[in-house]
């Protein structure tokens, strides 16, 4: 299964990454996620692990799994029967401005439950994730 959510931004890319690899401040600026917490240092690392409390959902740790400074990052996640790979991607348009991507991949045997189960809030869940990056990218 895979989301996406795409925003754009009247900030510029470097200023969507500053908000986007301060994963600790993500709480401050989106309410689909509770609590942010790194288990190997706060910066976005590869290898780094961080604690991520979201509403009504179970306490997940995501491990970064690609990084692209100033551009991109994966982190990955793997709960019973599904590998959850999430991606956030920036690109700076022609008139300067910056289109926001961020979206999830999810594989394994229960993917499909979960999106009959998750998929709705999943989806709005990226729609306050990508609104609260442009805000936060814009101040």
């Amino acid at each position: 299964m895979r989301y996406e959510q795409t925003i754009t931004a009247a900030a510029t890319q470097a200023r969507a990454w500053e908000a986007l690899a301060a994963v600790t401040t993500w709480p401050r600026w989106t309410r689909s996620i509770q609590d942010v917490r790194p288990l190997d240092g706060g910066d976005l690392t590869l290898g780094h692990r961080f604690r991520i409390r979201q509403p009504g959902m179970p306490t997940l740790v995501w491990r970064v799994s690609a990084v692209r400074a100033g551009e991109s990052f994966t982190w990955e996640t793997r709960s019973l029967g599904v590998h959850t790979s999430g991606y956030h991607r920036l690109a700076t348009n022609p008139d300067g401005t910056t289109q926001i991507t961020i979206g999830v991949d999810q594989t394994g045997p229960l993917a499909g439950l979960l999106n009959v189960l998750m998929g709705g809030k999943t989806r709005r869940f990226l729609a306050l994730e990508a609104a609260g990056l442009k805000a936060a990218s814009e101040e």
